[in-house]
Formats: C-alpha cells, structure tokens, sequence
C-alpha cells in the first residue's frame, strides 16, 4: 500500500477562488525540468471521502469537495501553508475502503 497525502477543500474555493492553476502549472514544469515523474492529482469530487475512516473529514468540508492528492508529503504541507481554508490528511490504498485513490464521484461530462 501507497500513503496518499491530500490538501481538501470545496470545489468552489479551491478551483476557483485560489490561484491554483498556476500554482500547478509551475510545479508541473519545474517536475519536467528536473525529469521527475509527476506525483500530484487534482480530483473533484474524490472518492476516497466515501471510506467509513473519512466520514468526519467529509462532515467538515462544503460539498461538493475537490482534492489535490500528493504522495509527496512536503508538497502538501507547502500547500497547506499556501493556501488556508483547507483540511490535510493522509490515507493508505488501495485497501478494501479506498481501492483507487485518484477515484472521483464527478460525473464525466
């Protein structure tokens, strides 16, 4: 199993509101730059808030949420710093609870 680190808030806050998009556009070319592999999802709607263990991380965030999910824990943290109104937390998949981290309840359109 894989320790998924996340940076959590509401769609509506985190996409729209914030900067985000710049912010991951850069460190999406800093990640080419130094031929790393990218590590960071942005997921609406994810599906990992569904597991019993995240029902009092669901309870807390506005709905519909959105999640940018890290297996670097640094890179969230930074996030966090980054960015205020938002919740962190880490979980561990695939499991039988969360069988795919970067899953999303979002309905393709």
């Amino acid at each position: 199993m894989q320790t998924y680190y996340y940076v959590l808030a509401s769609q509506h806050f985190l996409l729209e509101e914030e900067p985000i998009e710049e912010v991951l556009r850069e460190r999406t070319r800093y990640y080419h730059e130094q031929e790393k592999e990218i590590d960071f999802w942005v997921v609406k709607q994810p599906a990992f808030l569904e597991a019993p263990q995240m029902s009092q991380v669901k309870a807390k965030c506005p709905q519909p949420a959105a999640a940018i999910i890290s297996t670097n824990q640094q890179f969230i943290t930074w996030l966090k710093l980054r960015l205020e109104f938002v919740c962190t937390g880490e979980f561990q998949a695939p499991s039988e609870d969360i069988p795919d981290p970067l899953a999303s309840l979002a309905a393709v359109s």
